[in-house]
């Protein structure tokens, strides 16, 4: 995907779930997020995009703090919402394509980096708030649902951080269905080392097997939607090793 359309799909991900947002109110469960309600999804989301609006305007070129969450509710707290994800928006509209700024994980540029990690953090929250009115949720199309997987398992967890280890080695395979894109993840000792390959290529002998939508993979690889939301075939202990392991927190 081009920078301009994870900007602006970034635009209308924050549009929707504020939508979501303000329709549950800020008392109300989020059930992907246990423990959550609205107005912690808003705290959390919104100061989120103004640590990474930081690292933007101001060229940040290695890691700060970010500003902590505010004791806001309610309105205010929307209001607060709203205004930090529009400023997130302009920021990256207007920032140079040469941008030097702080990154985390590894992109063709900066710029890449912070609209198209923006736009997966904004997307995840808003299944988050789409999902406290326990209604249908807005889709994500393939190439962006794609893009995501991408992110997460070549790019989250190839780092140290990741939690994915098992002493004995697995070899878990993601298969989205409705693309040319396959994923192989070899989990060890070590953090894992994914390979996307075009259509069903890949080795046969793998451990277990997710396969789906593109969107659905998406989805359950970020704990948004159960396993039972994608097919899975072969050991189901490798599967749980993901879903137990995988969080990626703040």
């Amino acid at each position: 995907m081009q920078i301009t359309e994870h900007i602006a799909s970034l635009a209308e991900e924050g549009r929707l779930l504020a939508a979501a947002a303000e329709q549950a109110g800020p008392g109300a469960s989020v059930p992907t997020c246990p423990g959550w309600q609205i107005r912690h999804l808003l705290r959390h989301t919104g100061m989120v995009h103004r640590w990474a609006a930081a690292f933007i305007t101001e060229g940040r070129t290695a890691y700060h703090p970010d500003g902590g969450e505010p004791d806001l509710d309610g309105a205010e707290l929307l209001a607060w919402f709203r205004e930090g994800h529009r400023h997130l928006v302009r920021s990256l509209e207007e920032a140079p394509a040469g941008l030097e700024c702080w990154t985390f994980l590894p992109a063709p540029s900066p710029l890449a980096f912070w609209s198209r990690r923006q736009l997966n953090e904004t997307t995840v929250h808003r299944v988050d708030a789409e999902s406290a009115l326990g209604g249908p949720l807005t889709p994500v199309p393939a190439t962006r649902a794609v893009d995501g997987i991408d992110e997460l398992l070549t790019g989250f967890h190839a780092r140290p951080k990741s939690r994915v280890r098992s002493d004995k080695p697995r070899t878990l395979r993601v298969r989205a269905v409705d693309t040319a894109a396959t994923w192989t993840v070899r989990i060890s000792e070590d953090p894992p080392q994914t390979v996307r390959t075009a259509g069903g290529d890949g080795p046969e002998d793998v451990d277990c097997e997710l396969s789906g939508t593109a969107e659905g993979l998406y989805l359950a690889l970020w704990n948004r939607l159960p396993l039972t939301a994608v097919t899975l075939r072969g050991d189901r202990a490798v599967a749980r090793l993901w879903t137990d392991n995988s969080a990626v927190t703040w």
